[in-house]
């Protein structure tokens, strides 16, 4: 095939994949591949420049049509959001799953030295991880930790004590959820960390939905404003991700702040967002950000909130 058929096959695939995600099909492979809404806005905006270069007006047309129907999904995201509400009270958070197979204990250290967060909620927390980090005790001595073999150990440091703070074992897997209660300049504040497994194959993309249906009992108990993090697995154009945002009523704290691509950080270009601080009404968003890498697949997030 010729260097044009590829490209003109590469048009083809990216405005089939654009339209078939962007329709609401309740099944678990037109979810996967709706993660990847970025790429097909970078992917059809270069394909829309070359093909009118080119001077092929059909296909340039049917391209631009793609990247303006991405472009609804991507350009939202870069208005502003809720920075404006809350108020001059700053609350600075560090979210990272931190990967249970990496060592590189020193560059998580590292970044909380240099980022001086308030809380740090930590996935994937095995035993070695939990070990390691019981010197971050010294500067954060309030902390609760559920280290568990494989990736779904969870773990929550803070230099504010909490009001209280356990864990539920999430269903179907019985993963724990961390739900941490603390009272910040006179406000109560809920904080629910939870990790979901990956979605890939029916049994698991099912026990994903349903840890996710399950948090939203969780927020809807908090007698707080409420604070949910965590890898959840799901990007913000994922279907389930939307319902869980809708029946909580949460909103995401990247709003205003862009896409922030978090996993997978070897493959920067297929990188999307899975990673989320998700707040109530009440609470503002100062500034957010992700951070360079910590020796995981996931870049952390930094989020600083304003009360």
């Amino acid at each position: 095939m010729s260097i044009v058929g590829l490209l003109q096959a590469a048009a083809v695939l990216t405005i089939i994949l654009s339209l078939l995600t962007a329709i609401d099909i309740p099944h678990r492979n037109i979810e996967l591949l709706s993660h990847f809404r970025l790429q097909y806005f970078v992917v059809s905006l270069l394909l829309t420049v070359l093909f009118a270069y080119m001077k092929t007006p059909l296909i340039a047309s049917a391209l631009l049509l793609t990247t303006i129907l991405n472009g609804v999904f991507i350009v939202p995201w870069y208005l502003p959001g809720s920075s404006e509400h809350g108020g001059a009270t700053r609350l600075k958070l560090l979210h990272a799953n931190v990967q249970s197979s990496n060592d590189d204990y020193q560059r998580l250290f590292d970044l909380v030295a240099a980022e001086d967060p308030d809380m740090i909620f930590l996935q994937e927390v095995t035993m070695s991880w939990a070990s390691s980090t019981k010197s971050l005790l010294q500067d954060y001595p309030h902390a609760y930790t559920q280290a568990r073999d494989g990736n779904f150990g969870i773990a929550a440091f803070s230099k504010i004590p909490f009001d209280s703070i356990r864990h539920v074992d999430s269903p179907p897997f019985g993963y724990p959820t961390i739900i941490a209660t603390t009272t910040f300049e006179g406000q109560k504040i809920t904080f629910i960390s939870s990790h979901p497994t990956i979605p890939v194959g029916r049994e698991f993309n099912a026990a994903r939905n349903l840890q996710l249906e399950s948090l939203t009992d969780l927020v809807k108990d908090a007698a707080s404003h409420v604070v949910l993090l965590g890898d959840l697995n799901a990007s913000v154009w994922d279907a389930h991700y939307r319902r869980l945002v809708m029946s909580t009523g949460l909103s995401n704290a990247r709003q205003g702040f862009g896409i922030l691509p978090t996993w997978p950080t070897l493959m920067p270009f297929a990188m999307i967002p899975i990673d989320h601080v998700l707040i109530s009404d009440g609470i503002g968003v100062f500034n957010m950000k992700t951070t360079g890498g910590i020796g995981s697949d996931h870049l952390p997030l930094i989020v600083t909130l304003s009360l």
